[in-house]
């Protein structure tokens, strides 16, 4: 592409002006998009190893989504300036474009390929992602990559009762709908979605909005290819060879004994079966293979593959016996970990999830930096995905991609049933740790999630259930699933993803292998997932059929009280010293907003009464009429003066020190300097001078 000029398209869809570049950027690579909407601009670059991997079963493909934060005009924060790894707000961005993206390669392509999408420019209302994902379609589609696209992904927005297409920042925050849907001519290809307790018919017609502005995009990419003169010829990947002879001895073998090894609920005793089967095979059939011995595995492959799907779609038989709708049994412990604030234990058949929730001060909420205004998280979750849970061995380290994917998919599963800070001023952490694991452990995250908020006592909207659905395709008709476990997944067309409350759905995820999904099929899988989702529900009401009316006794108080704003100074104190000394002294947790708001949060209520006293008096007017207990810090000749808060003192009179009618000639015979003593405010002046008197108290 070096020496190609710059090539220039242009379109308005639904108001909003977008313009592809090729050959300005990016020339080395085998193709580049620079892709612009308002003054939002992203890069995407694509690019192909020479050489196919050699001894790996997998397509290395690596979709890599960049904020950079000069886009917005930051710096970044913290100590490494120059950036570090993905944020977590990256790496979902990575895997929205990933997803429509993979089931498009052929499926044995071995040569790495890189997808890198970097946002170069951020207006604030027009979002790179979705330009991005439209820049990385089409540059696939005029590279050398084998890729059977163009494909589209659009965001939808519904506002007052009104469909939007890739709605700005604002927009979005007005929504009670935020759904991506790629799709390609033929099929639905991936779908991302959030949203506030919708119903399934309103998300129905999202779907078939968003399929319409999808084809929009499509054509229009197609006829740049049309116009382009540079597309490249497509790299040639070759299906591995498995000739009949080797078909026919690995069927022949697998026929008589499949059925018994396939087919058990128990997934360890299944998985260590085939495997065990599969040495068998080769014991008996490699040396009549010698060199071609690869052709048995992959005709074993092939044939498992087929077998499960014929026996689910031509007999209704499921490898563990159960009918298509049916849901494994379910079981439900709240309250398992005595010193948590709160936990849910959720196990449904081979899949168990243990979640924890741990209420904090505001100020222990997450700081989200990126190329919009930075904000604090007050709820977050986090999903743990250890290597027992599947029965193998591997190091522990960081969180990877799917872990953060399936995390933030819970917690947006979530998230509109979580009260507001006003209502409920805690930082709300919640943890969930897959135990075990065969089928949607994400959903059983959602599940354990709620189970765990209800036993903390944290006052969510509506309680929220999520069910894993999955698609078996053929020739003939497809077949839809309900509580899909892991070789149903493995072997099956999709997985749909499906949570929400007894009034409509919160989130919603699906991935594609096959471009056979149909609107037909959207609405059948929605409505069987809405009555999966009501039963799980259910269940988990019977073991906590409510909210518990009080949080844990070893969970934090949490007091809000408010203050002038003009008073936060003193409040603070120079340097801090104030606020400082009140948090040593007692023990709590401070945080101060700029309209006056102060948020304790004591261990305890003794210390919490300390707090909210200090406070009170560095930041209290002096009223008149009320009672003080206060220090004598000075003594004069006319009286003395009393100090009735941090820093505000008031006069006490001689002669209002005492009842008698006597004359008082020293005052240092009634009060010495150190001395605690009730008095009562009886005069403020314009100046703010205090009057007090000791008449009456004693």
């Amino acid at each position: 592409m070096n020496e190609q000029k710059e090539w220039t398209f242009n379109k308005e869809i639904d108001g909003i002006e977008y313009t592809f570049n090729i050959g300005k950027l990016a020339k080395q690579a085998s193709g580049a998009v620079f892709a612009t909407a308002g003054e939002t601009m992203v890069l995407v670059s694509v690019t192909i190893s020479a050489e196919a991997k050699k001894d790996i079963d997998f397509f290395p493909l690596t979709v890599d989504y960049l904020e950079k934060m000069y886009a917005a005009g930051k710096i970044p924060g913290g100590f490494f300036k120059r950036g570090g790894k993905p944020s977590d707000f990256e790496i979902l961005k990575s895997r929205l474009l990933d997803r429509p993206l993979r089931p498009l390669f052929p499926k044995h392509l071995r040569n790495e390929v890189q997808v890198v999408a970097m946002v170069l420019s951020s207006d604030g209302i027009n979002q790179p992602d979705m330009i991005a994902s439209q820049a990385a379609s089409l540059a696939l589609c005029i590279s050398e990559i084998p890729f059977d696209g163009p494909v589209s992904s659009v965001r939808v927005g519904n506002s007052q009762g009104k469909f939007m297409l890739n709605p700005s920042v604002t927009m979005e925050d007005e929504s009670i709908l935020d759904l991506v849907v790629a799709k390609t001519e033929k099929s639905i290809v991936m779908v991302e979605a959030g949203s506030k307790e919708i119903p399934e018919e309103l998300l129905v017609e999202a779907f078939e909005f968003a399929n319409t502005r999808n084809q929009v995009f499509i054509d229009w990419q197609k006829e740049i290819l049309q116009q382009f003169p540079h597309v490249q010829t497509k790299l040639i990947v070759a299906d591995p060879v498995c000739n009949d002879d080797a078909k026919a001895a690995v069927n022949s073998f697998l026929e008589p004994k499949i059925e018994n090894v396939l087919f058990n609920a128990n997934k360890q005793q299944r998985e260590n079966a085939v495997t065990d089967l599969q040495k068998e095979m080769h014991l008996m059939l490699d040396s009549s293979f010698e060199e071609r011995v690869a052709e048995l595995d992959l005709a074993f492959e092939k044939f498992i593959h087929q077998y499960v799907r014929k026996k689910i779609i031509k007999e209704n038989k499921r490898p563990d016996g159960r009918a298509d709708d049916e849901i494994r049994p379910i079981s439900i412990e709240v309250g398992l970990l005595p010193r948590a604030h709160g936990s849910g234990l959720f196990t449904r058949g081979q899949t168990q999830v243990l979640s924890i929730v741990t209420l904090g001060a505001k100020g222990e909420g997450q700081l989200i930096e990126g190329l919009s205004e930075e904000e604090t998280k007050h709820y977050m979750h986090f999903y743990n995905f250890p290597s027992f849970s599947v029965g193998e061995v591997r190091p522990l380290r960081g969180p990877g991609r799917r872990e953060v994917g399936h995390g933030a998919l819970a917690e947006r599963s979530l998230l509109p049933m979580v009260p507001s800070e006003e209502d409920f001023p805690y930082t709300i952490h919640v943890v969930s740790e897959v135990l075990e694991s065969n089928g949607s452990s994400s959903m059983a995250s959602v599940c354990g999630s709620t189970l765990a908020l209800m036993d903390a006592g944290v006052p969510i909207k509506n309680p929220v259930a999520g069910i894993a659905m999955g698609l078996i395709t053929d020739d003939d008709g497809y077949k839809i699933l309900t509580d899909i476990q892991g070789v149903e997944d493995a072997t099956g067309d999709m997985d749909f993803k499906v949570a929400g409350t007894l009034n409509g759905i919160t989130a919603l995820q699906m991935d594609v292998k096959t471009q056979k999904v149909s609107m037909e099929v959207i609405r059948e899988g929605l409505e069987k997932a809405k009555k999966a989702r009501l039963f799980i529900l259910n269940t988990m009401l019977q073991a906590i059929p409510d909210t518990r009316d009080n949080l844990s006794k070893y969970a934090p108080r949490l007091r809000v009280l408010q203050i002038r704003p003009d008073k936060i100074g003193d409040l603070i104190g120079p340097q801090g010293k104030n606020i400082k000394k009140i948090i040593e002294e007692t023990g709590v947790k401070i945080d101060i907003e700029p309209d006056g708001k102060v948020y304790i949060t004591s261990p305890d209520e003794e210390h919490m009464e300390q707090a909210i006293y200090r406070v009170g008096e560095l930041t209290d007017d002096i009223e008149l009429g009320k009672i003080y207990k206060g220090k004598v810090v000075s003594i004069r000749e006319f009286g003395a003066f009393v100090e009735l808060q941090k820093g505000k003192d008031g006069l006490l009179h001689i002669s209002e020190i005492s009842n008698s009618k006597q004359r008082i000639n020293k005052v240092e015979d009634y009060l010495k300097i150190g001395q605690e003593v009730l008095v009562k405010v009886i005069r403020i002046d314009d100046e703010g001078k205090v009057s007090l008197t000791m008449k009456g108290l004693s």
